[in-house]
């Protein structure tokens, strides 16, 4: 079944409201709110894209954008990724983004995100907010103190950083492909290439190593990849030699759109399994990595681990059972590829259906 959302992968620019409108009717939203606040530079939109299964919930972005549309565009493909994360999760929440258009300087922090904290309140519940690029576990307590409606604060678990749960999540997704792969019950002595070593790349590389895992890293930043030698005694490589590292597993995590014909076509793996969004450049080269026989685990499945946690914590679950739910990444992975494999398709497309039949 060929669906009509498969191009949220693919950011499109789009220079008119009616543009941005009918990029909104095929992700299928929704609600977007905006809100405006003069006395402290607030500058915002709320994106809710689903709320079949319960609240939405997703972070809140504080980054420079060029344009509002950009903005918009931004708050609109996020939501529905985050959807699609809490869909194929299934977990009890919508999914939803805020995008604050960080203006060149915050004269004051806290009132800022107070009156950030009153436009999530206004939704009455219908949105959930958390820590996102630019933002802080501070800034989450600040808004705590307007509106329940929101995690990652020392309130709620003070999970912080959300970093380690999700690459927690895709180490056990690499388990189940490698599992599923290449039937080996543990990951001694399983090459993994890792693209990125900021904070997911760090902790995935962390966990791996202590599995018994060979790594070799990549990252543009010299002083992360050297602390990941020094800590970890991974090997290294140049960043665009990633591609062409001969091993078991390629995890991309870093940027997105680093799938394409080109990369495909480089690879040297059997399976790719990595925490960035939005891996590939287009919905087909999803097909072109089944073709070539390696398996695929879909970003919004294998990256989910720190919108699981955040939200088992907002619904009061205690982190113990929080990790439990993180974990079981492993038990999605897996019945994911036993589909695929029955019905011949990519794992990517049987995982779209799967989070679209849910969230219809």
């Amino acid at each position: 079944m060929k669906n009509k959302l498969a191009d949220l992968h693919t950011p499109i620019r789009h220079t008119s409201l009616d543009g941005l409108f009918r990029y909104a009717s095929l992700l299928r939203f929704g609600e977007v709110h905006i809100k405006f606040d003069h006395a402290t530079g607030l500058k915002a939109i709320i994106a809710i894209h689903n709320l079949k299964s319960g609240p939405a919930i997703g972070g809140c972005r504080l980054i420079h954008y060029p344009t509002t549309d950009y903005a918009l565009e931004d708050a609109l493909r996020l939501a529905s990724m985050m959807s699609f994360k809490a869909a194929i999760s299934n977990l009890p929440h919508g999914g939803a983004k805020a995008v604050l258009i960080k203006p060149k300087i915050i004269k004051d922090r806290k009132a800022y995100f107070e009156k950030f904290a009153e436009f999530v309140h206004e939704l009455d519940g219908r949105y959930i907010t958390a820590v996102d690029s630019g933002t802080t576990m501070a800034d989450m307590d600040i808004i705590a103190t307007r509106t329940p409606f929101v995690t990652c604060t020392a309130t709620h678990g003070n999970i912080g950083d959300p970093s380690p749960q999700t690459a927690h999540g895709v180490r056990r997704g690499i388990e189940a492909a490698v599992r599923f792969k290449l039937n080996k019950d543990t990951l001694k002595g399983v090459r993994v290439a890792i693209q990125g070593a900021g904070h997911v790349g760090y902790f995935l590389a962390k966990e791996l190593t202590e599995c018994g895992a060979i790594l070799t890293m990549c990252d543009v930043n010299e002083t992360a990849l050297q602390a990941c030698v020094k800590e970890l005694g991974v090997a290294t490589c140049p960043p665009d030699a990633i591609y062409d590292v001969e091993a078991d597993v390629f995890a991309p995590c870093a940027l997105g759109a680093v799938l394409n014909s080109y990369t495909i076509k480089r690879l040297r793996v059997s399976i790719v399994a990595g925490s960035a969004n939005n891996q590939l450049a287009h919905h087909q080269y999803a097909d072109v990595l089944h073709q070539r026989d390696i398996l695929y685990v879909p970003d919004f499945l294998i990256n989910a681990g720190g919108l699981i946690y955040a939200a088992a914590i907002y619904d009061r679950a205690d982190p113990q059972k929080a990790m439990k739910q993180v974990s079981e990444i492993y038990d999605t992975s897996m019945h994911l590829f036993e589909r695929a494999k029955e019905e011949k398709r990519s794992t990517n497309d049987v995982a779209e259906q799967i989070a679209l039949e849910r969230l219809r």
